[in-house]
């Protein structure tokens, strides 16, 4: 009996502990799933299968990216009542962003973020041309470029927040680009509201390389309201103006006096419809400005009243090109009814100068073998009262 008495304690513990472990093992699998939804999005005309990824933190938002474009197609945060709305532009169709993306809505842009004059550089004595896809410029990376890629997305599984790590192999020679250049980018949506973007890249030859995340917000979050009333503040002294096709001619303009200085917060609207030959030039803003600092830093706050949404940029990038929508045209539907139509979204786009491979005076985009291209960006939303 004393022996049989034995057996049966220590196979009642062997069960307790081993179903312990279990459990424990489990556990991180679960929230895993909790925090990341999967699902099917769409099918492209190259017949590649869309997923859509979704992110949700311990507060309840929300960002949903697909792996075609490494896509953002909404992102929501809160009001003053403590209401969740997307407030990210987007289209209601995803034939929509497989068919081109004009605005390239909420993308992932590479090889190089903004415009190239002329749609050619030189590197190490060798010139190269790139695909001209914006009059005689390339803005973009090129009509092909990584906004209609297809990514590998794959769950972070041992990362403190939700996240997604996007892979993209460009091969040498795609859309005129020199070397093979590998690039991972990390979605992160941290419980303080933060969605964290973190590029990394590397080449076997050297090229030049400028990325950067294509989406436009409306804090308000009715899409079919403009952001001129949206309360901008940009950390930047200068700002590079721009010839007619919006390339920088080269000079640091002061801001001082003029309808870009955000310096202290004020409604975009306020100046964007000034007797001013650069916004004459960009329909509106769309111009980059120089950053004041260095390293990871804020750089940005806009402030919809109405809603009492903040949205806060930092970054450790010289540059933001703020872009006021001044190019959509009512073309397409918008997630909130009605149509796109001009100045209904902004873009905050993190990056270095435009054209810079053509501009010695500008921080140098060049990344050779050997080298790592790291950068990164976050969009931290919260809400004033």
């Amino acid at each position: 009996m004393k022996k049989i008495s034995y057996n049966l304690i220590i196979i009642a513990l062997l069960c307790i502990f081993g179903c312990n472990k279990k459990e424990n093992n489990n556990q991180p699998q679960k929230e895993n799933m909790e925090n990341l939804q999967v699902s099917d999005y769409g099918v492209t005309a190259k017949g590649d299968s869309i997923k859509k990824y979704t992110l949700t933190n311990k507060n309840g938002m929300k960002v949903e990216v697909i792996n075609f474009g490494g896509i953002i197609t909404s992102l929501t945060a809160p009001d003053k009542n403590g209401k969740y709305e997307d407030v990210v532009l987007g289209f209601t169709k995803p034939e929509d962003y497989f068919n081109g993306n004009p605005y390239y809505f909420g993308a992932l842009i590479g090889r190089y973020g903004n415009r190239i004059a002329n749609a050619k550089f030189t590197l190490e004595g060798k010139t190269y041309d790139i695909d001209k896809n914006d009059g005689p410029n390339t803005l973009h990376g090129g009509k092909e470029g990584f906004h209609t890629k297809f990514w590998n997305i794959e769950p972070v599984k041992d990362a403190k927040f939700p996240t997604l790590k996007l892979t993209y192999t460009s091969a040498d020679g795609e859309e005129g680009y020199p070397g093979k250049l590998s690039t991972t980018v990390l979605y992160t949506l941290t419980d303080d509201n933060a969605l964290e973007i973190a590029y990394e890249a590397t080449t076997d030859k050297a090229t030049v390389v400028n990325l950067t995340q294509h989406s436009y917000f409306n804090l308000s979050g009715n899409f079919t309201k403009t952001i001129t009333d949206h309360e901008l503040q940009i950390n930047a002294d200068k700002f590079l103006p721009v010839n007619e096709t919006l390339i920088p001619i080269g000079e640091q303009k002061s801001v001082k006096g003029s309808p870009f200085d955000f310096t202290i917060s004020k409604p975009i609207g306020k100046d964007i419809n000034a007797d001013d030959d650069q916004l004459k030039k960009g329909k509106g803003y769309d111009h980059n400005w120089i950053l004041s600092g260095s390293g990871m830093r804020s750089i940005a706050k806009v402030y919809h009243p109405k809603s009492g949404r903040v949205m806060e940029v930092l970054t450790d990038e010289p540059g933001v090109q703020f872009y006021s929508g001044n190019f959509l045209d009512g073309k397409f539907d918008t997630k909130t009814g009605g149509k796109n139509e001009f100045r209904t979204g902004f873009c905050l786009e993190t990056q270095h100068f435009p054209d810079s491979p053509n501009q010695a005076s500008f921080p140098s985009t060049e990344l050779k073998q050997g080298q790592k291209y790291q950068t990164k960006t976050i969009y931290k939303f919260s809400v004033k009262k």
